[in-house]
């Protein structure tokens, strides 16, 4: 038996803007779709402001930095911009996980700042999981924060050598038993059945949560302590100690560039980063039933260790919402609507969802959607503040911008108030990344990188033999 599904429903009668805005942001994800309330925007710019620190982007990063500032100088004056609503990026969009792990390569922090600073920094977001359930409960979220941990499961010879290189590769790094290990038979079964799994890794520095009403809580929580949002307000240009608008300019003493992939639409930006798509489906509701015969631990995520990966979740009203990637570009057009939808991608994600959870295997989809994340040349987050404009920023969290935009909004907040804290000495503090090729040499390594490690899965699904043409792609790629 399947328990029905929500549906959006508007009041009848003539479509008025509210309402076309309300259709348009609840269609984005399945997140903000689940809503309770209304999605109307804030009101708008009114005209010129003056403020202590201007703040562009109400996604996670944007929404922390504000968030923080306030906190710790509360006669601090501070304004968010937002082009649409909180939350209406990929802080609204993700695969909701609050999932330590450096948002880049270890290897390219340790070259640039030794073995123990990259250490302390993956211990940083260790902490960041119970911080970020910290204010959750401090500022009374209800965005179903359970942490329970995270697994990789491995159902082929290439996927199982891949993550005995990933564990070989941490222990080196200094990470011990109670960081990552592999579960004994009991333990996996009773974390989840997966059929054919062959070895599986489990780390607990990881929760599950819903990203909309992490995001939209966290803007109340904002307004509360007297953080003002302006919402339906675009950033023109974002510059020194002035960000001008359509509707007047912001003028500051800091000025916090928080706006990740859509960075690349602001001038002189746009190679910045690659805007990668990551989509995703949902599941309707499963009944008891189908959960005890998944056996899947209520707060656990999974993942799988394919090339194109799979990211899932049990959701808080009893869903599966898996994600992956796989769907590149337009050119022309990095970041549109029309790209959050792909039909082979949906299929597949279809395709894993019944052969690793067979229990939801009748189950309806519900949901499809994506959002792009921005993903640098080196794939290494990076965090910014030049003391003598006073203008700071964050981003290219490769699809890990849950957790490290807790990490950059704390560190932009010291960095602001000229605190001196560990936090601004973490190796991606400063760090700069080279641009991207310049197009269409970009788009073309976006569809390289989706179009061999799809052909790569395919060959390693089929033969059970690690796929060798990945090193065509290797120059793009992540770093170990």
């Amino acid at each position: 038996m399947l328990l029905p599904t929500r549906r959006t429903v508007l009041p009848r009668g003539p479509m008025t803007t509210d309402d076309s805005l309300e259709l348009r942001y609840r269609a984005r994800s399945l997140w903000l779709d689940g809503l309770a309330g209304s999605l109307t925007p804030r009101p708008p710019l009114p005209g010129d402001v003056a403020c202590d620190v201007a703040v562009v982007g109400a996604g996670f990063t944007g929404l922390w930095t504000a968030y923080y500032l306030k906190r710790l100088l509360p006669d601090l004056k501070v304004v968010v911009l937002e082009r649409e609503i909180a939350g209406f990026g990929p802080s609204g969009r993700n695969g909701g996980w609050v999932s330590a792990g450096i948002a880049g390569s270890w290897s390219v922090y340790a070259k640039s700042h030794g073995p123990a600073a990259a250490l302390r920094a993956e211990r940083e977001t260790y902490r960041t999981v119970d911080e970020i359930a910290r204010v959750t409960a401090l500022e009374g979220i209800d965005c179903g924060f359970v942490k329970a941990g995270t697994l990789a499961v491995a159902t082929s010879t290439p996927q199982a050598a891949r993550l005995t290189a990933d564990l070989e590769r941490a222990r080196r790094r200094g990470l011990g038993e109670e960081d990552l290990r592999i579960p004994d038979a009991a333990e996996l079964a009773d974390l989840v059945h997966v059929p054919n799994a062959r070895l599986a890794l489990y780390s607990p520095h990881c929760a599950r949560v819903d990203p909309a009403r992490l995001a939209r809580g966290l803007a109340d929580a904002c307004e509360t302590i007297g953080v003002t949002i302006y919402e339906r307000t675009e950033a023109q240009e974002v510059g020194r100690g002035r960000v001008r608008c359509r509707e007047g300019s912001v003028t500051a003493a800091h000025v916090i560039r928080a706006t990740e992939s859509y960075t690349t639409q602001l001038p002189g930006e746009h190679m910045r980063y690659l805007p990668l798509y990551s989509l995703m489906i949902a599941t309707e509701p499963l009944d008891d039933r189908a959960w005890s015969d998944t056996g899947w631990r209520d707060g656990l995520t999974i993942r799988d260790r394919r090339l194109l990966f799979f990211y899932a979740q049990r959701t808080v009203d009893g869903r599966i919402a898996i994600g992956g990637r796989g769907a590149p570009y337009s050119l022309g057009s990095p970041i549109s609507e029309a790209s959050e939808r792909h039909r082979g991608v949906r299929e597949r994600l279809e395709r894993t969802l019944r052969s690793h959870f067979p229990a939801a295997a009748g189950a309806a989809v519900t949901h499809h959607w994506g959002g792009p994340l921005a993903v640098p040349r080196d794939w290494c987050m990076a965090v910014g503040y030049d003391v003598r404009s006073g203008f700071g920023w964050a981003g290219g969290y490769s699809g890990h911008g849950v957790l490290a935009a807790n990490i950059a909004g704390r560190t932009l907040t010291d960095l602001v108030l000229g605190r001196e804290s560990d936090l601004v000495t973490l190796p991606w503090v400063g760090h700069s990344s080279r641009s991207w090729e310049p197009e269409p040499l970009r788009f073309l390594a976006s569809r390289a990188i989706v179009g061999v490690l799809a052909s790569a899965d395919r060959y390693e699904d089929r033969t059970d033999r690690k796929a060798r043409r990945t090193a065509l792609v290797t120059p793009f790629l992540q770093p170990s």
